[in-house]
């Protein structure tokens, strides 16, 4: 049996990017020293999210960074032999994505641009256009980001490109419309958990769900990082304070395990799925 200890991380992190850098240095270190493996690190690490979903201050976004930028380059560098996914603004031909970006100490490894967009966060960023998996010492990954994983394809889409582990990256906030007074009532606090752990059960593969904490402008954030297995189950989780969620598993053997009887992404009836075929979603 070959274990690989998996971890998400539920954290605060602001417009600082410097100050981004010397928290994930400690974070790092700590979890090298832990044997953590895999280190999910939440949406907008560096630079922070936008302050208002709805409507975005366009004079007050998050910094944004080239993909090879020198700060991208220093947490692969932190990483070292660990897997580290994070989340940053992009910039691209002046053009600024809400991303992520998979490292170890070798480089860069893969990369996801959110496709999904909620509310007015077109007004920010742009939209990614593709879910892709890619090798990594882990095993196969696929990252989503956010409102990503409200969508079942963009998992489905991830694990039949062969994902044995996908990464969600959040700076999932509370109800910006209905607030609860404790956040575990909160609306936004049960859909956050349900889609982690759905998607996991039904795409039968292992899901690391990071998030953001603490208060950004308007939003507060949930944390609630945890460690899903393929049978949905929450193996490791955080509360809604900053913490490390962390599971031990061998992931081939869990992930070979559930679909040894229901194998679901072989038995789609893809032949009866007469509204997406006519729209020519399949």
């Amino acid at each position: 049996m070959v274990t690989t200890r998996l971890a998400a991380l539920a954290g605060h992190f602001g417009r600082d990017i410097d100050r981004a850098l010397l928290k994930l240095q400690a974070l790092i270190e700590s979890a090298t020293n832990d044997g953590v493996d895999l280190l999910v690190l939440p949406d907008a690490c560096l630079g922070g999210y936008i302050s208002d979903l709805r409507r975005p201050d366009t004079e007050e976004l998050p910094p944004a960074l080239a993909a090879d930028s020198p700060e991208l380059q220093a947490v692969a560098k932190m990483a070292g032999r660990m897997t580290v996914c994070i989340g940053y603004t992009e910039l691209c031909d002046g053009v600024r994505y809400n991303a992520a970006a998979c490292v170890t100490g070798d480089g860069v490894l893969g990369s996801h641009r959110k496709v999904h967009q909620p509310a007015g966060e077109s007004l920010a960023y742009a939209a990614g256009d593709s879910f892709t998996a890619f090798d990594t010492p882990v095993g196969r990954i696929g990252m989503l980001i956010d409102y990503d994983k409200t969508f079942p394809e963009s998992a489905r889409t991830l694990a039949l490109d062969g994902a044995r582990i996908i990464a969600a990256l959040s700076a999932w906030p509370a109800s910006i419309t209905d607030r609860a007074a404790r956040m575990t009532q909160d609306r936004q606090s049960r859909l956050f958990d349900l889609y982690d752990s759905a998607r996991a059960a039904e795409n039968q593969v292992v899901l690391v769900s990071s998030n953001q904490t603490g208060i950004q402008g308007g939003l507060r954030f949930l944390g609630q990082a945890k460690v899903v297995g393929p049978g949905g189950d929450v193996l490791a989780r955080t509360g809604t304070k900053g913490g490390l969620a962390v599971a031990e598993l061998d992931v081939d053997y869990e992930v070979n395990r559930a679909r040894k009887v229901l194998r679901h992404l072989e038995e789609r009836r893809i032949d009866t799925y007469r509204s997406l075929l006519d729209r020519g979603e399949y």
